[in-house]
């Protein structure tokens, strides 16, 4: 049985922790073509698909892939390619032992009612689109709601609107036989302090497991990504690693059920070594059944993007920087990485 039918065999909650596998986490490549022309303006490469098929089927075929990655998140244009090396993309990533997956939101549009926030939409025919992206390799899905703090926000209605949203997408694409990642994000923008972050964390996740429980969602069968308990990006009040990781798992604990099992960050503009260094932090301390990894885009591939605008045709400088990023954040998913160990890269 090829990696390919044996996913297709697999359980909602097998999947899952495959996804999140001790060690292992998950590639976020699912930037729209307006995302990664911001990326590539910024490395001056040119946002055309045959630059943005060379970019991530490198990344998909290296050999991190197999030791690092359980689940690659992917774009629509992405999920339909076939690469230059033969097999399609989804294709590529089984062969490597990950499992495909895809975006399925239709992005963050304004609420209505509510000035200055938004509600996440995509729910008109996802019915539809999911079994063709069944059809095409995917096995899991992703939808992203956003909430912003400030003196006036998140309000009840954005907690509440979103919550529902993320529900209603979840009874979908498990009825479609796939694993919903739910992604409630709690922005870093602002200048609130973790205590405020924390709060509003709580006050989302909450709401978000209310509504999933209400809409009947197998939690066994999902994988949670949130935001890291932080302050906001103008907070003068920084807070360390372990504070962020002591204060992050205990609203974890109190307010994720316990059936969840993988829990996946994002990385949330924090930096490379943010992020690994906040999540090794949280896993040395995690006395929880949760399997507690990563889904990072920018945490795995900022570097690998600057390798790519040197030279698009040095595919293993290119892998190098990715594989470097993916061992650190495998490390990091063990509570095992040390600082060092990116001294050595450098060195």
């Amino acid at each position: 049985m090829c990696i390919r039918d044996r996913i297709i065999a697999m359980t909602l909650n097998e999947i899952a922790k495959k996804m999140c596998a001790k060690g292992k986490g998950i590639l976020a490549a699912d930037e729209s073509t307006g995302t990664i022309a911001k990326r590539f303006k910024s490395i001056n490469v040119e946002n055309v698909e045959k630059n943005r098929l060379n970019f991530r089927q490198t990344l998909f075929s290296s050999s991190a892939m197999k030791d690092y990655i359980g689940g690659v998140i992917l774009f629509d244009e992405t999920i339909r390619q076939k690469t230059t090396l033969g097999p399609s993309i989804p294709e590529l990533i089984s062969k490597h032992g990950a499992v495909p997956g895809i975006k399925v939101d239709k992005g963050a549009k304004p609420l209505a009612g509510s000035n200055d926030e938004t509600v996440t939409e995509g729910l008109d025919g996802l019915r539809e689109r999911l079994k063709e992206y069944y059809d095409l390799g995917a096995r899991f899905t992703k939808w992203r709601a956003v909430y912003k703090i400030s003196d006036k926000y998140p309000s009840a209605q954005s907690i509440k609107s979103n919550a529902h949203a993320l529900a209603r997408y979840s009874a979908l694409v498990q009825e479609a036989k796939m694993v919903p990642i739910v992604e409630p994000e709690v922005l870093m923008d602002g200048s609130h302090n973790i205590d405020k972050c924390y709060q509003v964390t709580t006050d989302v996740l909450n709401e978000c497991y209310n509504e999933l429980e209400i809409h009947k969602i197998d939690l066994k069968g999902t994988v949670l990504k949130p935001n890291m308990v932080i302050p906001g990006s103008e907070c003068k009040d920084k807070s360390s690693a372990e504070e962020i990781a002591k204060k992050t798992l205990d609203c974890l604990k109190k307010n994720v059920p316990v059936e969840v099992p993988g829990i996946a960050f994002l990385s949330g503009g924090q930096s490379e070594i943010e992020s690994s260094k906040n999540l090794n932090e949280i896993n040395k301390i995690n006395d929880s059944n949760f399997l507690i990894t990563f889904s990072y885009g920018r945490g795995l591939q900022a570097s690998a993007l600057k390798e790519f605008g040197k030279n698009q045709e040095n595919l293993d400088n290119i892998q190098k920087a990715f594989n470097h990023r993916a061992k650190m954040n495998g490390l990091s998913s063990k509570g095992e990485w040390l600082e060092e160990f990116e001294k050595e890269s450098a060195a």
